[in-house]
């Protein structure tokens, strides 16, 4: 266990070798936590938890992940059962893991201790929560509420048996003995009759359809599919006197089809129209040609002589040059007063703006020096104030407090402040000061900006001058304007004269090109006017056409058209005779076919739908493969008709077994009687183990599913077991949980045999003498060697008696478990 309730550390328990044992420690210690974890690990929850729900409570405090691992033996066999439960994010607690595996032989069980790990500890038999409840109940035999009645008892639920209604023991009964089963039996018995009468007419209706499937049916397919074989074989021989007829047939088709291709050939010769035409339009076309090239050269020649023309004449670039130069002179020489002027205007500009610059600086000179008087009148009115002030404090006759003279007068105090006039003066005076410095510096900025213009514009005037200098020295060399316009005047019209003999150049040899053009059309249609002819011709090579002349077109396509229709005339006999051939040829395929068809017909099978040979040997073996498909199809549906036979007389059989197996079942209240049986040996056993340990004291009986005990030392008095004292209750119930356990597995039809008995009840409230009986008696069951006997106890002298105890102890912390004893 690791975070399991109180063990919050890991903790292990080993009950190796502890036939009879004994869990003892104080109340509260986790003595029966170590039987919680038992139940737990098997079914995954606790009776004391009250449910799947309780699974809360797996959780140690402050513990996110609890996990329990159960080592058992069970019918010599070895398990290991595991739980994991933890605690998610939301705080919802879910198991997180589950898995039950099969040891194998020799497993050393103690490397267990030092992990909890889902490691494979050998073959798993359940890995997941939902596959573990089949999984236990294969290994130990028993479901969860019979475990916790006859195996671990828990607290509170140990007098449950004793004291419950007569319906609600025999359910328990029920439950724990499996007897279920009996009425599953009933209902299965009744599900098969049910099943087999519905099998019964599914092969009634069987049998209906597979009445035909008699012998004699199946004696007649096989004579029908003999016939058929038999027509397969004569068709196969009948085949190639067919097959002769009609290669003969398709020889004298393919003769008069040669006769007729010949005459097809030899009757499409025709002369085509446009050939004289096509022979015309060649030398035609090849005599414009040769006009254009005459004229392409004559174009030429006279561009050649206008380009020798303009060259002659001078470079039009350089007289443009020179004109240039004698305008920019004429634009200078117009330009040079306006600079001049532009000069002499920032000039004045500039000295008006020096002396308004200067006029301002006065002024704000006399500003700042008005400022500063203003100032020092502000301090002497502060000294007049406060001399005012002391005016106050004098009196006529009386002392001066700052000079110590005698004061004669008084002063009359004046009515305005001299501080706060001459604060006035001193903030008019300031206004002033810096409306003046405003204005100084804005007159400055303009005196600078106007002797930078000044001297732009100097700079402009002297570029010009020294730019108008060049240009008239450059012109000294020159021709007059109006001599260098007259000669540029020639050559424009030079050079247009040259653009139209370039025009001309051009038309000629476009005229050319596209005489050229037709003279290479022409010659196209007449090659492929020879070209036809050439075709023609070598289509009719192999009847020998006589030769042509390659000069002239059209007496070639004349002599070719008339030894054609002479040819032509001399094949239509030839093909008269072709065509009789194949008739005769075709009358002798339809005799022979007619032949194979009376075959089909006095067989009885259908007529051939095809005529080929092949055809009518695939229609004789497709009638015999039929034939046989029928005969095998009627032979499997008598197989399936005498199967059914068979299957109709098992499910008769079945049907009255299981009519009448349901039958005795319900009639006869079987389960009520093995209830009955299953009490009367229960309750004899526990009376026996009653007598034990009440010194013959009680017995128990029955009536009417109602328990009572009988008081031998009261005269036989019998008493309902309510009535019975907490000892007497205890020692009751323990006798019918020791005869469940004894007897459990002889009378469950699903029960293991129960090799433990663990009891957590009651035994602090027996009397010495009984709680001696009791000890007595435990001893004695545990002596017997046939099962491991466990107590719960917090009774000292019960478990000084017990061979093997497990102490537990609780700290802070967690509880630890420590075995004492064997």
């Amino acid at each position: 266990m690791a975070g399991f309730t109180v063990f919050r550390d890991p903790t292990t328990v080993d009950f190796t070798d502890a036939d009879y044992f004994a869990l003892v420690g104080p109340t509260g210690s986790g003595k029966s936590t170590v039987l919680d974890a038992i139940c737990f690990a098997l079914y995954g929850t606790v009776p004391r938890w009250g449910g799947a729900r309780g699974i809360v409570n797996a959780l140690a405090p402050s513990s996110t992940e609890a996990r329990v691992r159960l080592v058992f033996e069970s019918a010599g066999d070895r398990f290991v059962a595991t739980r994991v439960v933890r605690r998610d994010g939301r705080g919802n607690v879910k198991t997180a893991g589950a898995g039950l595996q099969l040891m194998p032989p020799g497993f050393d069980v103690t490397k267990l201790d030092t992990g909890m790990d889902l490691e494979d500890l050998g073959e798993v038999l359940a890995g997941t929560p939902a596959e573990m409840d089949a999984a236990v109940l294969d290994a130990v035999g028993l479901p969860y509420e019979q475990f916790t009645s006859c195996v671990v008892l828990p607290q509170g639920q140990f007098a449950d048996f004793l004291h419950a209604k007569p319906a609600t023991r025999q359910q328990i009964l029920i439950n724990l003995l499996g007897l279920h089963v009996y009425e599953e039996v009933q209902v299965k018995a009744a599900e098969r009759g049910k099943g087999a009468e519905a099998k019964l007419t599914v092969v009634e209706q069987q049998l209906g359809s597979l009445e035909d499937a008699t012998d004699e049916a199946v004696e007649q397919a096989a004579a029908h599919l003999e016939r058929m074989r038999e027509l397969t074989a004569a068709v196969e021989g009948a085949v190639p006197e067919l097959r002769a007829a009609r290669e003969a047939e398709v020889a004298a088709s393919e003769a008069r089809d040669a006769v007729d291709a010949e005459l097809a050939a030899l009757g499409s010769v025709r002369t085509p129209a446009g050939v004289t035409e096509a022979t015309g339009a060649v030398a035609a076309a090849r005599e414009s040609a040769d006009r254009a090239a005459v004229e392409v050269h004559a174009a030429e020649e006279a561009e050649e002589k206008m380009r020798g023309e303009l060259t002659a004449a001078g470079d039009p670039g350089q007289l443009r040059v020179a004109l240039d130069r004698h305008t920019e002179l004429a634009r200078l020489i117009e330009q040079e007063e306006w600079f001049a002027g532009k000069v002499s205007v920032a000039d004045v500009e500039h000295r008006d703006a020096l002396a308004a610059a200067e006029l301002a600086n006065a002024q704000h000179l006399g500003a700042q020096q008005l400022l500063e008087q203003a100032r020092q009148d502000y301090r002497d009115a502060q000294q007049r104030d406060r001399a005012t002030a002391l005016r106050g404090h004098l009196t006529a006759g009386g002392v001066c407090p700052v000079c110590e003279q005698t004061v004669a007068v008084v002063p009359e105090v004046p009515r305005e402040s001299a501080v706060r006039l001459a604060e006035q003066a001193g903030n008019v005076a300031r206004e002033e000061a810096e409306s003046a410095q405003v204005r100084w510096r804005e007159r400055d900025a303009i005196a600078r900006n106007a002797a930078f213009d000044l001297e732009r514009k100097r700079g402009q005037y002297e570029h010009h001058l020294t730019r108008l200098a060049e240009v008239r020295k450059a012109v000294e060399a020159l021709p007059g304007a109006e001599t260098l316009r007259q000669r540029l005047a020639e050559l424009g019209a030079l050079q247009r004269r040259l653009e139209d003999a370039g025009t001309a150049v051009r038309s000629a040899r476009e005229a050319l090109r596209t005489a050229q053009a037709v003279v290479r059309s022409a010659e196209d249609q007449q090659r492929k006017a020879w070209r036809t002819f050439d075709t023609v011709r070598d289509g009719l090579a192999r009847f020998g056409p006589p030769p042509a002349d390659r000069e002239d077109l059209a007496g070639a396509w004349a002599t070719l058209v008339d030894w054609a229709a002479g040819e032509h005339a001399r094949r239509r006999t030839a093909r008269d005779a072709a065509e009789a051939a194949v008739a005769v040829a075709h009358q002798e395929t339809l005799r022979a076919r007619a032949d194979i068809v009376d075959l089909f017909t006095a067989a009885g099978a259908p007529g051939p739908a095809s005529a080929d040979e092949a055809g009518l040997i695939r229609a004789a073996a497709v009638t015999a493969e039929r034939a046989g498909a029928a005969w095998q199809r009627l032979t499997e549906r008598r197989e399936q008709a005498r199967a059914a036979l068979e299957q109709r007389d098992a499910l008769l059989r079945a049907s009255r077994v299981a009519k009448s197996l349901a039958g005795h079942l319900r009639a006869n209240n079987f389960e009520r009687w093995l209830l009955e049986e299953a009490l009367d040996l229960l309750v004899d056993g526990a009376s026996r183990i009653l007598r034990e340990l009440t010194g013959g004291q009680y017995e128990l009986m029955h009536e009417k599913g109602e328990f009572f005990v009988v008081d031998h030392h009261d005269a036989g008095l019998r008493r309902g077991v309510r009535t019975l004292s907490g000892g007497e209750t205890f020692q009751a119930s323990l006798a019918l949980a020791l005869a469940l356990s004894e007897q459990l597995a002889g009378m469950s039809t699903t029960a293991a045999s129960l090799e433990s008995i663990v009891l957590d009840e009651g035994f602090g409230t027996l009397d010495a003498a009984t709680l001696d009986v009791v000890a007595a008696t435990l001893e004695n069951l545990a002596a017997r060697g046939d099962r491991m006997v466990g107590l719960v106890t917090h009774v000292h002298a019960l478990a000084e008696r017990v061979p093997v105890r497990f102490e537990v102890h609780k700290d802070a912390r967690t509880a630890h478990v420590e075995r004492v004893g064997l």
